[in-house]
Protein backbone atom coordinates (compact mmCIF):
# COMPACT_ATOMS: atom_id res chain seq x y z
CA UNK A 1 0.00 0.00 0.00
CA UNK A 2 1.13 3.50 -0.63
CA UNK A 3 1.85 5.87 2.19
CA UNK A 4 -1.07 7.53 3.91
CA UNK A 5 -1.25 10.84 5.73
CA UNK A 6 -3.72 10.99 8.60
CA UNK A 7 -4.90 14.14 10.34
CA UNK A 8 -6.50 14.11 13.77
CA UNK A 9 -8.22 17.23 15.12
CA UNK A 10 -10.13 17.93 18.30
CA UNK A 11 -10.11 19.16 21.88
CA UNK A 12 -6.76 18.38 23.49
CA UNK A 13 -6.60 15.81 26.29
CA UNK A 14 -4.20 13.18 27.56
CA UNK A 15 -4.12 9.95 25.57
CA UNK A 16 -4.68 11.08 21.99
CA UNK A 17 -1.29 9.95 20.67
CA UNK A 18 -1.60 6.71 22.64
CA UNK A 19 -5.04 6.00 21.15
CA UNK A 20 -3.98 6.79 17.57
CA UNK A 21 -0.73 4.82 17.75
CA UNK A 22 -2.43 1.82 19.42
CA UNK A 23 -5.11 1.70 16.71
CA UNK A 24 -2.47 1.93 13.97
CA UNK A 25 -0.39 -0.77 15.69
CA UNK A 26 -3.43 -3.07 15.86
CA UNK A 27 -3.94 -2.52 12.11
CA UNK A 28 -0.29 -3.51 11.50
CA UNK A 29 0.53 0.00 10.23
CA UNK A 30 3.99 1.48 10.51
CA UNK A 31 4.19 5.10 11.67
CA UNK A 32 6.93 6.90 9.74
CA UNK A 33 6.43 10.49 10.91
CA UNK A 34 4.38 12.28 13.53
CA UNK A 35 3.96 15.98 14.04
CA UNK A 36 1.51 17.29 16.59
CA UNK A 37 0.76 20.51 18.33
CA UNK A 38 -1.76 22.11 20.61
CA UNK A 39 -3.11 25.48 19.49
CA UNK A 40 -4.80 27.08 22.46
CA UNK A 41 -6.97 24.09 23.49
CA UNK A 42 -7.13 22.25 20.15
CA UNK A 43 -5.02 19.21 19.26
CA UNK A 44 -3.76 18.86 15.69
CA UNK A 45 -1.79 15.79 14.70
CA UNK A 46 -0.32 14.56 11.42
CA UNK A 47 0.75 10.96 11.00
CA UNK A 48 2.46 9.51 7.92
CA UNK A 49 2.08 5.74 7.85
CA UNK A 50 2.49 2.73 5.65
CA UNK A 51 -0.22 0.13 5.98
CA UNK A 52 0.12 -3.58 5.26
CA UNK A 53 -0.70 -5.09 1.87
CA UNK A 54 -4.44 -5.34 1.34
CA UNK A 55 -5.30 -2.47 3.67
CA UNK A 56 -7.28 0.44 2.30
CA UNK A 57 -7.26 4.08 3.25
CA UNK A 58 -10.96 3.88 4.04
CA UNK A 59 -10.38 0.87 6.29
CA UNK A 60 -7.60 2.61 8.22
CA UNK A 61 -9.75 5.73 8.62
CA UNK A 62 -12.82 3.76 9.75
CA UNK A 63 -10.82 1.85 12.35
CA UNK A 64 -9.38 5.09 13.71
CA UNK A 65 -12.82 6.71 13.73
CA UNK A 66 -14.22 3.84 15.82
CA UNK A 67 -11.62 4.54 18.50
CA UNK A 68 -11.39 8.32 18.26
CA UNK A 69 -15.08 9.19 17.90
CA UNK A 70 -15.50 8.43 21.61
CA UNK A 71 -12.88 11.11 22.25
CA UNK A 72 -14.79 13.52 19.95
CA UNK A 73 -11.84 13.66 17.52
CA UNK A 74 -12.09 14.08 13.76
CA UNK A 75 -9.98 11.89 11.47
CA UNK A 76 -9.08 12.40 7.83
CA UNK A 77 -6.86 10.13 5.73
CA UNK A 78 -5.58 10.36 2.19
CA UNK A 79 -2.82 8.94 0.06
CA UNK A 80 0.43 10.79 0.52
CA UNK A 81 1.17 12.60 -2.71
CA UNK A 82 4.55 11.76 -4.14
CA UNK A 83 6.64 14.88 -4.64
CA UNK A 84 6.90 16.06 -8.19
CA UNK A 85 10.59 16.77 -8.26
CA UNK A 86 12.06 18.57 -11.20
CA UNK A 87 15.00 16.99 -13.04
CA UNK A 88 17.36 18.88 -10.76
CA UNK A 89 16.35 20.29 -7.40
CA UNK A 90 17.83 23.74 -6.77
CA UNK A 91 20.16 24.05 -3.81
CA UNK A 92 18.77 25.82 -0.75
CA UNK A 93 20.14 27.19 2.50
CA UNK A 94 18.12 26.79 5.73
CA UNK A 95 17.38 29.93 7.73
CA UNK A 96 15.54 30.71 10.92
CA UNK A 97 13.61 33.99 11.00
CA UNK A 98 12.14 35.24 14.25
CA UNK A 99 9.90 38.27 14.66
CA UNK A 100 8.66 39.83 17.88
CA UNK A 101 6.43 42.82 18.34
CA UNK A 102 2.96 44.19 18.73
CA UNK A 103 0.07 42.07 17.54
CA UNK A 104 -1.74 43.22 14.42
CA UNK A 105 -3.78 41.73 11.61
CA UNK A 106 -1.73 40.68 8.59
CA UNK A 107 1.61 39.96 10.28
CA UNK A 108 1.95 36.48 8.77
CA UNK A 109 0.62 37.52 5.37
CA UNK A 110 3.04 40.43 5.04
CA UNK A 111 6.17 38.52 6.12
CA UNK A 112 5.37 35.47 4.00
CA UNK A 113 4.71 37.70 0.98
CA UNK A 114 8.32 38.91 1.19
CA UNK A 115 9.56 35.33 1.51
CA UNK A 116 7.49 34.17 -1.46
CA UNK A 117 8.70 37.08 -3.59
CA UNK A 118 12.26 35.81 -3.10
CA UNK A 119 11.43 32.13 -3.68
CA UNK A 120 11.97 31.19 -0.03
CA UNK A 121 9.92 28.18 1.10
CA UNK A 122 8.51 28.08 4.63
CA UNK A 123 9.22 24.54 5.89
CA UNK A 124 8.06 25.01 9.46
CA UNK A 125 6.26 27.84 11.21
CA UNK A 126 5.14 28.61 14.72
CA UNK A 127 3.38 31.70 15.96
CA UNK A 128 2.08 32.65 19.35
CA UNK A 129 -0.12 35.71 19.58
CA UNK A 130 -1.30 36.89 22.95
CA UNK A 131 -2.24 40.33 21.67
CA UNK A 132 -1.16 43.73 22.91
CA UNK A 133 2.08 45.64 22.50
CA UNK A 134 4.43 43.47 24.60
CA UNK A 135 6.85 41.99 22.02
CA UNK A 136 7.52 38.95 24.21
CA UNK A 137 3.88 37.95 23.90
CA UNK A 138 3.73 37.91 20.08
CA UNK A 139 6.40 35.80 18.46
CA UNK A 140 6.64 34.20 15.02
CA UNK A 141 9.36 31.71 14.10
CA UNK A 142 9.78 30.73 10.45
CA UNK A 143 12.05 27.94 9.28
CA UNK A 144 12.76 28.77 5.66
CA UNK A 145 14.67 27.26 2.75
CA UNK A 146 16.24 30.10 0.75
CA UNK A 147 17.48 29.41 -2.80
CA UNK A 148 21.28 29.23 -2.67
CA UNK A 149 21.54 31.27 -5.85
CA UNK A 150 18.97 33.87 -4.72
CA UNK A 151 19.69 37.47 -3.81
CA UNK A 152 19.93 37.16 -0.04
CA UNK A 153 20.76 40.81 0.56
CA UNK A 154 17.55 41.82 -1.23
CA UNK A 155 15.61 39.24 0.84
CA UNK A 156 17.13 40.47 4.11
CA UNK A 157 16.44 44.10 3.16
CA UNK A 158 12.85 43.26 2.23
CA UNK A 159 12.27 41.42 5.51
CA UNK A 160 13.85 44.15 7.63
CA UNK A 161 11.89 46.84 5.82
CA UNK A 162 8.60 44.97 6.29
CA UNK A 163 9.38 44.25 9.94
CA UNK A 164 10.20 47.91 10.62
CA UNK A 165 6.98 48.98 8.88
CA UNK A 166 5.02 46.73 11.30
CA UNK A 167 7.04 47.65 14.41
CA UNK A 168 8.58 44.18 14.68
CA UNK A 169 12.01 43.15 15.80
CA UNK A 170 13.46 40.62 13.37
CA UNK A 171 16.31 38.16 13.70
CA UNK A 172 17.55 36.36 10.60
CA UNK A 173 19.97 33.50 11.21
CA UNK A 174 21.41 30.74 9.07
CA UNK A 175 20.16 27.50 10.58
CA UNK A 176 23.72 26.22 11.10
CA UNK A 177 24.62 29.31 13.16
CA UNK A 178 21.41 29.02 15.18
CA UNK A 179 22.13 25.35 15.90
CA UNK A 180 25.76 26.04 16.86
CA UNK A 181 24.84 28.89 19.21
CA UNK A 182 22.11 26.85 20.89
CA UNK A 183 24.45 23.89 21.50
CA UNK A 184 26.71 26.03 23.68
Amino acid sequence: MEKVIITVLGQDRPGIIAAVSQSLFEQDCNIENISQMVLQSEFAGLFVITAPEGATIEGVRESLNKVLAAMNLEVQAKALTKPQTPASTPAVEPFLITTMGPDAKGLVARITAVLAKHGANVTNFKAVFHGGQNPDRNIMVYEVDVPADGNREALYAGLRSKAKEMGLEIIIQHRDIFDAVNKI
